[in-house]
């Protein structure tokens, strides 16, 4: 199953959990003595820049009959959804500008581009994801419900459907938050599922309405004899930035390396190991400033984890910080490519797509799940104890070392076994 013990995972005492616990609280703690006009300047000039771009491809799709019209009015128009999607909506309704006192930049009052409340939002994601992180059975951002992330979860004929059921949640992405976010409030709000009129579904349909009207029939209409062609732009648009955030989102949360956890872990869990599940539960993208701009610097998924509620343009700074710290702790620091994280994430997709018995590894020992017991037999074999120490240099030798030579140890038993075979073979020929 997947980790029920977080300090035997990562190798550490409970004296070195609190000690990382309280070197990421200063960190937190130094960034929110520090924000001050440099961080207000960057999302003022944020608004500017997305509203600048809307207009900008709103003219545009006025003459969208002409094909480079419509191409420079879609393209303008995609990349201020994406910065309205990532960097403003999803970071301000996080609460990382209400420090500010702004009215108009904060949590309370933002109501974002798609098609879902930001209310509902908010309850699904500030509080139940951001809380049980990637803890099988009570984050229900583990695959949205509809994909099987995690061997913990039981196979069930319908994820054989996976592969498809990935492409359509791709291309809607909107929609399939939304959903996901009014199933959540009417969880919250006792009412039944199959209810039409009750008040979570009323708001959704208010919200859904206002997004297909503006987006399919006023903007459109607005435009006169190109009506036609700007539908089809604002569409496109909406599938790209749908494609893009999916693309962003599956990257942070889903490649190997992002581990999942029991409820059991949560049970006893104190803030410090809050923060290390948060560590370990998240995965980076590898890139410069404009990738970090266009994911609203969400490409930093293991410091928005740890620190949701801090400004995004500090995140880069921040992850120096936290970089340093796993390698003090020994503790991997899971980053990649985007191109290499998302192939990672489809792969798991499609791998438990299939049941259990076409699958070679545990749910304790498999590249997108495991638990603290992969490392027994390892033990078990080499002597490995659970928190060591090199001898000669002094370092720690943590969770990190630990993968190394659980990944070494593997190695040599497939060879090993290979080995044995090959000489079956030719004791069996020379017979």
């Amino acid at each position: 199953m997947a980790i029920s013990d977080i300090r035997e995972f990562a190798h550490l005492t409970d004296a070195d959990v609190e000690a990382l616990g309280r070197e990421l609280d200063a960190i937190r703690s130094d960034i929110e003595r520090s924000r001050g006009v440099r961080d207000a300047r960057y999302i003022q000039n944020t608004i500017r820049l997305q509203r600048t771009l809307e207009v900008i491809g709103r003219l545009a799709l006025f003459r969208s009959r002409e094909r480079t019209w419509w191409l420079l009015g879609t393209a303008s128009l995609s990349l201020a959804k994406i910065i309205e999607n990532m960097e403003l909506g999803h970071n301000v309704m996080h609460g990382q500008w209400d420090w500010m006192n702004d009215p108009e930049i904060h949590s309370t009052s933002w109501e974002w581009d798609q098609t879902g409340p930001s209310a509902h939002w908010k309850r699904a994601h500030n509080y139940a994801h951001h809380t049980y992180t990637n803890i099988v059975g009570m984050d229900d951002d583990v695959g949205f419900g509809i994909l099987r992330m995690t061997r913990d979860e039981k196979w069930r004929p319908i994820n054989l459907l996976q592969p498809v059921a990935n492409v359509i949640l791709a291309a809607g992405f909107e929609w399939g938050i939304a959903l996901h976010d009014l199933t959540a409030a009417k969880d919250l709000a006792g009412v039944p599922h199959a209810q039409w009129n009750s008040e979570p579904n009323k708001e959704f349909a208010v919200k859904a309405g206002k997004q297909v009207l503006k987006d399919c029939v006023l903007f459109p209409a607005v435009t006169g004899p190109a009506w036609r062609s700007t539908l089809k732009a604002n569409l496109t648009a909406n599938l790209i930035r749908n494609l893009w955030a999916y693309a962003v989102i599956f990257c942070g949360h889903f490649p190997d390396g992002a581990e999942k956890f029991t409820p059991d872990e949560f049970e006893r869990e104190t803030r410090a190991q809050w923060y290390l599940r948060q560590l370990l539960g998240s995965a980076n993208i590898s890139g410069g400033k404009v990738m970090g701009f266009m994911t609203g610097n969400l490409s930093y998924q293991i410091e928005h984890h740890l620190f949701p509620d801090l400004p995004s343009n500090r995140y880069p700074e921040i992850a120096a910080r936290v970089r340093a710290l796993c390698g003090k702790y020994d503790l991997p620091y899971t980053t990649g490519s985007l191109g290499r994280q998302y192939w990672l994430a489809l792969r798991t997709i499609h791998k438990l797509a299939l049941p259990d018995r076409f699958l070679r590894a545990t749910s304790d020992d498999a590249p997108e799940t495991s638990s603290e017991r992969k490392f027994r037999h390892v033990r078990a074999n080499v002597g490995l104890s659970a928190i060591t120490t090199d001898p000669i240099t002094g370092r720690r030798r943590g969770l990190l070392t630990a993968l190394r030579t659980h990944a070494e140890h593997a190695v040599a038993a497939r060879r090993t076994k290979a080995a044995v075979r090959h000489r079956k073979t030719l004791a069996t020929s020379s017979a």
